[in-house]
């Protein structure tokens, strides 16, 4: 078997197929691991929702800041944006399948020393601290999904402590697991950030530069920053080249050492960013 970890898609079907294709994929012996944000921007969120849950044990799948948003419009406690293309899902007869399933992902995924997340983690998390923190948010999605999406919304708090509690606790890991990209050692987070890090001496540094993190005994796999490109270091594996800014959509062979597989984005599905 052999492991491909797979940026984010957001809805962008076509390239995926592609991209699977070009790598010479087989659901009966290869395994998919997915970075999160499988929808939205994009034109084919509903075909690319019903593919990756088509493949059941064959793909590992973590939440997204988009995934995220979906749920949430779904429970009634967000409304769409301009930008979201999520209606062909949100009006599909298999609508309820999906949305359980897509809720029933989690924040983190671990095998042996590789982790995934959508986006980051602060300097005080570990392996281990990331797993249990992630799987609190899980039991609050199934414990009362819609009471945490009513209250997931927000920027506060902004710097890790053991002590947080409620939903000021499972706000900071979701924001952390799902839009971080820059923060400071001591794990302040700035969620604003999207561009290019701030060079030296600012604080404020990508998230996996922190030499003192306590996650740099694990492989991390993640995507959410496309601004940043591909990341390609022994600890850290970074796959958003932002096929739906009309990149490409990148796969990595996670057991492997060899070149990444891309697949550019077609020109008819380029969107300018909102």
């Amino acid at each position: 078997m052999t492991r491909y970890a797979i940026g984010d898609v957001q809805g962008c079907d076509a390239e995926l197929r592609a991209l699977l294709k070009k790598i010479g994929f087989s659901a009966d012996r290869d395994q998919l691991w997915f970075v999160g944000d499988l929808v939205n921007r994009g034109p084919g969120s509903l075909a690319t929702l019903r593919f990756v849950r088509s493949l059941g044990a064959n793909a590992a799948v973590v939440l997204g800041n988009h995934d995220l948003h979906l749920l949430a419009v779904a429970h009634g406690v967000q409304r769409r944006r301009k930008s979201d293309t999520l209606d062909d899902i949100l009006s599909a007869k298999d609508r309820e399948p999906l949305i359980e399933w897509l809720l029933g992902c989690p924040l983190a995924y671990c095998e042996g020393s590789d982790l995934m997340v959508h986006a980051g983690l602060v300097p005080q998390w570990s392996l281990s601290v990331t797993l249990r923190l992630a799987a609190e948010v899980s039991a609050a999605l199934r414990s009362d999904a819609r009471a945490l999406f009513a209250n997931m919304y927000g920027d506060e708090p902004d710097e890790w402590r053991e002590d947080l509690a409620g939903y000021e606790r499972l706000r900071f890991i979701i924001n952390v697991l799902t839009r971080l990209r820059v923060c400071t050692a001591a794990g302040r987070v700035d969620l604003a950030s999207k561009g290019e890090p701030l060079p030296p001496p600012s604080p404020w540094r990508p998230w996996f530069e922190h030499p003192q993190r306590r996650s740099r005994d694990a492989r991390v796999v993640f995507g959410h920053w496309s601004a940043l490109g591909l990341v390609l270091r022994p600890d850290v594996i970074g796959l958003d080249s932002g096929c739906v800014w009309g990149g490409a959509l990148t796969a990595f062979d996670l057991d492997e050492a060899r070149a990444p597989f891309s697949v550019g984005c077609a020109e008819h599905q380029r969107i300018r960013r909102a």
